[in-house]
C-alpha cells in the first residue's frame, strides 16, 4: 500500500463574508430618539413664542413638585423622611408621629384648595376675572406664595404712590375668597421698580412698607381677621424680577398663606 493512501485527507472550508451586510437595527432606535428630541425641542420653541409670562408660570408651576420638600432630612429622599404622608402606621414607628403628619396633609389640601380658589375664573364677574391676570401662585415650602403684580396701563396702585386702584380691591376680594377655605396666618411683601439714582431721596422704601400696610387693610377690609397678619414687609427696589430694574413688573406683592406648622 502507498504512503499517500494512508495518508489523512483534510478539507479546508473557507468562511466567506460579505461586504456591506445588515448591521441590525440599532440605528432606527437612535434615529427614533433624535427625532423625538426635536420635536420636543420645537414644541418648546413654539410654547415659549405662543404663551404669555403668565401662562408660561403655571405651565411651570404645574410641572413643579406640590408637596413641600422639609429643609432637614431625617436620612429619607421624601418630603417626610423617606415615608408618605399617608402611611400613618410608618410614621407613628420611626418616630414621626401619624397624628401630626395626617394634620400635614389636610394643611397642605387647605392650601391647594385656597389656591384653586384664587385661580378659578368659573362664574366669576368680569371684574374679578380682570383681577385674576394680576396673580399668579405657588406652592412652596413657605407656604402658598401669591404672587400680585403690575401690568402694563393697569397698575395695582396709583404710580408713585400708596392709593390702590380699584384692581387692587377687587384683587383683595378675590385673595379672600381663598383666604376664607384656612386659617392659616398669611405675610405679606411688597417690592418696587427701580427709581433714578439722580433722585435727592429714593421712593421705594415708603413706598413698599406703605403699600403692605395699604394691603393688609384691603384684606381686613374684605373680611381678614386682623389676628392673621403675622408680618408686613417693604423690600423697595432690591429684589426684582424683570431684567429691566425700572419694569413696571417689578411693582408686586407677595403675599404668603404660611403653612400652619411655621406659625
Amino acid at each position: 500500500m502507498s504512503d499517500d493512501a494512508l495518508r489523512p485527507i483534510i478539507i479546508k472550508r473557507k468562511k466567506v463574508v460579505g461586504g456591506g451586510g445588515h448591521h441590525g437595527g440599532a440605528w432606527k432606535v437612535a434615529y427614533a430618539d433624535f427625532v423625538t428630541a426635536m420635536m420636543a425641542f420645537f414644541m418648546l420653541m413654539w410654547l415659549l413664542n405662543a404663551t404669555t409670562e403668565k401662562q408660561r408660570k403655571g405651565l411651570a408651576d404645574y410641572f413643579s413638585p406640590t408637596i413641600a420638600v422639609a429643609r432637614v432630612s431625617g436620612g429619607g429622599d421624601g418630603a417626610f423622611s423617606g415615608s408618605s404622608f399617608q402611611s400613618e402606621d410608618s410614621l407613628a414607628q420611626n418616630g414621626t408621629g401619624g397624628s401630626s403628619s395626617a394634620m400635614s396633609a389636610r394643611g397642605l389640601t387647605q392650601l391647594e384648595d385656597a389656591q384653586l380658589a384664587i385661580e378659578s375664573r368659573s362664574g366669576d364677574s368680569v371684574t374679578k376675572n380682570r383681577a385674576k391676570q394680576h396673580i399668579a401662585t405657588r406652592l412652596t415650602d413657605e407656604g402658598l406664595v401669591i404672587e400680585v403684580f403690575d401690568l402694563e396701563g393697569s397698575p395695582l396702585f396709583d404710580p408713585g404712590t400708596t392709593t390702590p386702584m380699584p384692581v387692587m380691591q377687587a384683587v383683595a376680594e378675590v385673595l379672600q375668597e381663598g383666604f376664607d377655605l384656612t386659617p392659616n396666618a398669611i405675610a405679606v411683601a411688597a417690592h418696587s421698580q427701580a427709581f433714578s439714582p439722580l433722585l435727592i431721596e429714593n421712593p421705594s422704601w415708603s413706598l413698599t412698607t406703605g403699600r403692605a400696610q395699604v394691603t393688609r387693610e384691603l384684606l381686613e377690609g374684605a373680611g381678614l381677621s386682623p389676628e392673621r397678619t403675622a408680618r408686613l414687609t417693604g423690600h423697595g427696589q432690591n429684589k426684582p424680577v424683570s431684567d429691566d430694574p425700572m419694569s413696571v413688573r417689578n411693582n408686586r406683592l407677595e403675599i404668603i398663606l404660611l403653612r400652619s406648622d411655621l406659625q
